[in-house]
């Protein structure tokens, strides 16, 4: 049995010129082509030519940046409004990890279909252009599914937040007894 270990990522470097260098193929390439590699699962770093740093999470915001600003947008003005009032507020990790584990449910709601659809085309998975049709479709559907998994999570986050509440009003309530009491949160 062959237990060769995978070949670490791909190394792409970032020059002070702005310009992305593929260790991989020699060769510089653009931000078209690291969206490619995204696209086709390939695992890549991008550090400064210079000091080392990763910058992998910056190539990757420039490039949602890139797409948010052309065609149609996935991100309304208000969501990304609420997603930068959670940066320094003390629920900023459990943000983060919500909305992860959200886009990774999505994601695994869309490879059960892909799995489930096999059969349907011949064994091939779904492309692009038959997602869409799908969606054409089923849309209405899915938004219901979905929306239903985001009220259910809705209501476990709001769960989550009193309880956090409580342990701190029992925590410091007898502590430290000018603290006011917590206002209940607003189930909407």
């Amino acid at each position: 049995m062959n237990s060769a270990k995978k070949t670490a990522d791909r190394l792409i470097k970032k020059y002070p010129n702005r310009r992305l260098y593929d260790t991989q193929t020699s060769s510089y390439i653009t931000l078209s082509d690291v969206k490619q590699l995204v696209l086709d699962n390939e695992d890549f770093t991008v550090v400064d030519a210079k000091s080392e740093e990763d910058l992998t999470r910056s190539i990757l915001l420039q490039i949602i940046l890139e797409e948010e600003a052309n065609g149609s947008p996935m991100f309304s003005s208000g969501a990304l409004s609420q997603i930068i009032r959670y940066y320094g507020h003390a629920m900023q990790g459990m943000m983060g990890s919500y909305l992860e584990k959200n886009i990774q449910a999505f994601i695994d709601i869309q490879n059960k279909l892909t799995e489930n659809s096999k059969g349907l085309y011949e064994g091939k998975p779904f492309s692009p252009e038959m997602w869409a049709q799908f969606m054409n479709v089923q849309g209405p559907m899915m938004q219901g599914m979905m929306g239903n998994y985001i009220e259910q999570s809705k209501s476990l986050f709001i769960q989550m937040q009193e309880q956090m509440q409580n342990q701190t009003k029992n925590m410091f309530g007898a502590t430290f007894p000018f603290v006011p009491p917590v206002p209940p949160v607003d189930k909407v």
